[in-house]
């Protein structure tokens, strides 16, 4: 066997056999950088020490959930909209540039942010937040365009495998950064380090959604369907959007998966995005929170691969269904952590199930939709995922006002992963599959007549 069939083979085993499988896995590499440093690891420990400084640490920890929650609830509004307006016209790729711009100018505009800045700082994360999650709207419609029926969870898990070991690459760059700023000439009592590495995110996310740009295609329209203006787009979305809650019903799988996937994912965000800051105010070292997370990336590689190996060999629910459970032991754990090295063990609990868990349920429901509504679905299914990221934060600020502190509201988390665990028992993903086929048969046959 020769060299170049064993590299196609394990490539297609990974799910990246084709160039535009390859460059649209690359917006993973390109978003999940974003993800890890200004959601995750650098941006929450900015702000709790240097933008809210003179703030108490809890009433600190409450403002960045509170600007949390409600840059999610703005993209949950908008995101049905957009998304069935890019089901009636050719706009997949220009809405995701959009927000994707929209992202990279708030995250470049971090660098100005200076002591005891929390509000510009809090106004700055939402709209990335805004940006980076409105742009994913548009990057999961493509999935069931590019990836054929059998290569969905493959490629799905593939996307966020690249993406980790992008954020590996552009972490470890940026904690290089903040913890030997010597080494880039940089002074070493100041905020212009991690400053500078908010400007490299901004440049990482630009550089690396080229290849999306290139070489993925726009998706094209449903099969007997005219492209129309963008103003006739707006209106008829916003005329088919009262059915289209109606429609998903008819698809009842899927239906009662975004349910679910509400539910357990809105514990899984909130271990995502407050973790950091829940260390920060448990006085764990800089170093030492985002070193965990560069961990978190790194395991996450070969265990996001993995859970696409689970997937295939067992079910999607099954390996969905081990990643809950060991999301429901972080939970615990994670009550009872006082040390770095609670933290430390913590991460690497994460990544072992993270991207997994993420990845297979993008794919899931993928595949128990029909494909000419995934622009409409998907929109759908960013609403419950960003609905699914307000309440945890919520919650988590909620409890700090009740009680005066986040320990609480980190055990509380693991009440989602028990509901959302209970409700995926009931998918039947073959009936649901086999409904989505039909869907489309229905209409293909109906055309031809």
């Amino acid at each position: 066997m020769s060299s170049s069939t064993r590299t196609h083979r394990l490539l297609e085993a990974l799910g990246l056999h084709r160039p535009e499988l390859r460059a649209w896995a690359m917006y993973d590499w390109a978003i999940t950088g974003m993800y890890a440093v200004i959601i995750v690891a650098v941006f929450p420990i900015y702000f709790q020490r240097v933008a809210a400084q003179g703030l108490d640490p809890t009433l600190a920890t409450q403002h960045f959930a509170t600007a949390t929650t409600l840059a999610l609830a703005i993209v949950a509004a908008i995101a049905p909209v957009v998304g069935a307006i890019a089901d009636f016209a050719t706009v997949k790729k220009r809405f995701l540039g959009t927000f994707a711009g929209i992202g990279i100018a708030a995250v470049a505009g971090m660098y100005f942010i200076q002591e005891g800045d929390w509000l510009l700082a809090a106004g700055l994360f939402m709209i990335a937040n805004l940006g980076a999650n409105g742009s994913m709207i548009f990057y999961d419609a493509m999935l069931p365009h590019i990836a054929r029926e059998h290569e969905i969870d493959r490629v799905s898990t593939a996307g966020f495998a690249v993406g980790y070991a992008g954020a590996t690459l552009l972490l470890t760059l940026n904690l290089a950064m903040i913890m030997k700023p010597a080494w880039f000439f940089l002074p070493v009592e100041s905020t212009l380090p991690s400053r500078l590495a908010f400007i490299t995110v901004a440049i990482w996310w630009l550089a690396f959604s080229i290849p999306l740009f290139r070489r993925v295609p726009e998706p094209p329209l449903p099969e007997g369907m005219e492209a129309i203006s963008a103003g006739q787009a707006v209106r008829r979305a916003l005329g088919r959007l009262r059915h289209t809650f109606g429609e998903l019903r008819g698809f009842k799988h899927a239906f009662l998966m975004l349910l679910a996937f509400l539910i357990y994912n809105d514990g899984i965000g909130t271990i995502i995005r407050m973790a950091t800051i829940y260390g920060t105010e448990l006085g764990i070292e800089q170093g030492v929170l985002i070193g965990s997370i560069v961990l978190v990336q790194i395991v996450g590689v070969p265990f996001t691969f993995i859970f696409g190996t689970l997937a295939g060999r067992f079910t999607t629910k099954t390996a969905l269904f081990f990643g809950l459970f060991v999301y429901m032991g972080i939970s615990v754990l994670a009550y009872f952590m006082t040390t770095w090295v609670h933290f430390v063990l913590l991460a690497l609990l994460v990544g072992t199930v993270q991207g997994g868990t993420q990845a297979l349920s993008r794919s899931l429901f993928a595949s128990l939709i029909p494909r000419h509504k995934s622009g409409e679905f998907f929109g759908f299914f960013a609403v419950f995922e960003k609905f699914a990221g307000i309440f945890g934060p919520a919650i988590f600020s909620l409890m700090i006002i009740a009680t005066g502190s986040s320990r609480q509201a980190i055990l509380s988390v693991i009440g989602f992963f028990i509901i959302g665990g209970l409700l995926l028992l009931f998918v039947d993903v073959d009936e649901g599959r086999a409904i989505a086929r039909k869907a489309e048969k229905d209409r293909a046959e109906a055309l031809a007549a």
